[in-house]
């Protein structure tokens, strides 16, 4: 089949169209346009229609969802198969996901639940993929590489979301006082809670109105997303996922030595070590392989869902200390395949066992390397996604 791929910047393109290619059985056309992020142009539609054309497309596939695409596949009777990696993302509240056209596949159950259970019936479920293959293929091929800066007792790789002038600290600084100590007090209230989402039901209409008339949102004209949606996850919980991360690495570092791999290299913290950034597919996985403990804190808008970091250190053999999230549970077993924290006392306790087990981390990290491989590798999610979309 000739597949026609939205090509944009994103993580884990390369893998994509590699399985697509290789085990799938597909002839993959990259297809780019700059307006693929609107909600309307003509322009598109035109390029994707004498394209889809020429190349005889069967169908079209994404990742992550846009819909523009799903306007013109909808329009010319092809299927688009979609796989949601980030959250929060707004553009799935486009009327246009209803499309029968459409196959998105959304990796946080609660959101894909809360889509399925308001009569959307072009979502589905899926884990993301694991590329297991990424460090053994580094290191067959005689990739050259830094073993000292990819080696760590613990790395963290990941933004901060500490930039200036971010959207809660623009809105924050516009409150009065008495919605800023609300906010306050929300922010630490959810920090000591995980597993239950405490913003989004908080954010009361008196709340609401007060921040949309110091930072005010209008939905694009075919969207129906909610202000709650909107404040929830792109200012509150964007701005927690920053304190926890910042916080975390202050309390680990004051302990124990801290790889950081982050796109901010000026961001300092006693006892952490900052290196930048690092690529997603030539150092990346072996930072994952290298450390003997490799942190995710998710971000807070990723309610359930397994992020596709936790995927990436499995699928790289590294060992997995966490945050808890509901969806981990469904394929993998705590203090079997991966380890996760549930407060910050927690958090240094799991460090300090697991520095001083090395056997046991080694064999935990090795369990899920091999679920992986058997199950959650990207021939087989992709498998599984083809099977529904076109069954």
């Amino acid at each position: 089949m000739n597949v026609l791929y939205l090509s944009w910047p994103c993580m884990a393109s390369q893998y994509a169209i590699d399985t697509l290619e290789m085990d799938c059985g597909c002839n993959v056309f990259p297809f780019t346009h700059p307006d693929y992020e609107l909600r309307y142009s003509d322009s598109f539609d035109e390029t994707f229609q004498e394209f889809t054309a020429s190349h005889h497309i069967d169908f079209c596939f994404s990742l992550n969802f846009f819909p523009l695409l799903a306007e013109s596949c909808h329009l010319h009777g092809l299927k688009y198969i979609s796989i949601v990696y980030d959250n929060p993302q707004v553009r799935l509240y486009s009327y246009r996901i209803t499309y029968p056209t459409n196959y998105v596949f959304m990796f946080d159950s609660e959101e894909y639940e809360n889509f399925k259970s308001n009569g959307i019936n072009t979502v589905f479920y899926t884990v993301l993929p694991a590329k297991i293959e990424a460090y053994k293929k580094l290191t067959e091929n005689g990739h050259f590489y830094d073993n000292e800066r990819v080696s760590a007792d613990i790395s963290f790789v990941g933004s901060l979301y500490d930039e200036e002038h971010n959207l809660y600290d623009r809105m924050y600084q516009k409150l009065d006082a008495h919605t800023q100590g609300y906010l306050d007090g929300l922010l630490n209230a959810q920090h000591q809670i995980q597993g239950f989402d405490l913003i989004r039901p908080a954010l009361t209409k008196n709340i609401l109105d007060k921040i949309f008339a110091v930072e005010p949102y209008h939905p694009k004209q075919d969207s129906v997303e909610s202000l709650d949606y909107i404040y929830a996850s792109y200012f509150l919980e964007r701005k927690l996922t920053s304190i926890e991360r910042v916080r975390y690495l202050h309390l680990i570092g004051e302990r124990h030595p801290v790889k950081l791999f982050t796109l901010n290299q000026n961001r300092t913290f006693p006892g952490v070590t900052n290196m930048g950034t690092t690529d997603y597919y030539t150092e990346m996985p072996l930072v994952f392989h290298n450390s003997k403990i490799n942190l995710n804190f998710s971000l807070r808008s990723i309610h359930a869902g397994v992020p596709l970091r936790c995927m990436d250190i499995i699928g790289a053999g590294g060992f997995l200390l966490t945050n808890y999230q509901k969806d981990l549970f469904r394929f993998f077993e705590p203090g079997k395949d991966f380890d996760y924290f549930e407060d910050e006392k927690d958090l240094l306790t799991k460090i300090d066992f697991y520095l001083s087990h090395e056997e046991l981390r080694k064999e935990i990290a090795h369990n899920a390397y091999e679920k992986a491989c058997n199950q959650y590798s990207y021939k087989a999610v992709f498998t599984r996604i083809f099977e529904t979309a076109f069954q």
